[in-house]
């Protein structure tokens, strides 16, 4: 069975990053590699872990005009990654640019294509912050409204909240990629996501992949910790 567990290095350096890894490897899916991440340390650390053999989720949130999402996505396939990260709500024609940039690049390469995956509405985001942006339904309706634009627009996967899972999983089959951020174990703290599941009630819901950072970056001991969420899928 394929190992489920993306882990979040939401680290300030390389070298953490690198030592995580190092120890995480035998026991996770891939590495989550986000902005905090990137600006310290930039492609190279993109390369270092691809060198290593380990899967890279680069999760930049692309939100921009299609030309410059398309170029941005042709790079990072260039780079070898096999999930990329971009807002839904940029758009169907960015969206669109952005899955076409993957299977042109990816195609001339040689080698799969990554993921590209619409964000639909963040983790920390509930029914009063979409408010006051404008956004007067409720977090679980802007899901299903983006995720509907996203996959109409040509993209394979979709990263929601565990929460929202079941509705989408009815509406999508199983070749559609779901990436659920807002996983906590049952005696993890919550922090600054608002709507959770554990792992194993995330994929009873239908999730592809879950995302886990502080419950493991954080534990004193980081493999056991993955380990444990691990058994209990």
């Amino acid at each position: 069975m394929r190992n489920p567990i993306i882990v979040a290095l939401d680290v300030p350096d390389a070298a953490t990053a690198l030592r995580l890894a190092e120890r995480l490897t035998p026991v996770v899916g891939a590495f989550k590699i986000g902005k905090e991440l990137f600006t310290a340390a930039g492609p190279e650390i993109v390369r270092q872990f691809r060198a290593a053999g380990a899967s890279v989720f680069l999760d930049l949130k692309f939100h921009d005009i299609p030309n410059t999402v398309a170029k941005a996505v042709e790079t990072a396939t260039r780079l070898d990654v096999q999930m990329i990260t971009l807002h839904a709500s940029g758009g169907r024609a960015m969206m669109a640019a952005a899955e076409k940039a993957a299977q042109e690049t990816a195609k001339l390469l040689g080698r799969p294509a990554p993921l590209v995956l619409g964000v639909t509405v963040l983790t920390s985001m509930d029914a009063a912050d979409l408010v006051e942006i404008g956004v007067n339904v409720s977090p679980a309706a802007q899901v299903e409204r983006l995720a509907q634009l996203a996959v109409h627009s040509g993209l394979r996967g979709l990263v929601c909240s565990p929460q929202e899972l079941i509705v989408l999983r009815k509406i999508f089959p199983s070749q559609t990629q779901l990436v659920t951020p807002g996983i906590r174990p049952a005696d993890s703290e919550k922090g600054d996501q608002k709507r959770t599941l554990t792992p194993r009630e995330a994929m009873d819901a239908g999730a592809s992949w879950l995302v886990i950072g502080r419950p493991i970056t954080a534990a004193t001991d980081p493999r056991a910790a993955a380990e444990k969420i691990l058994a209990t899928l």
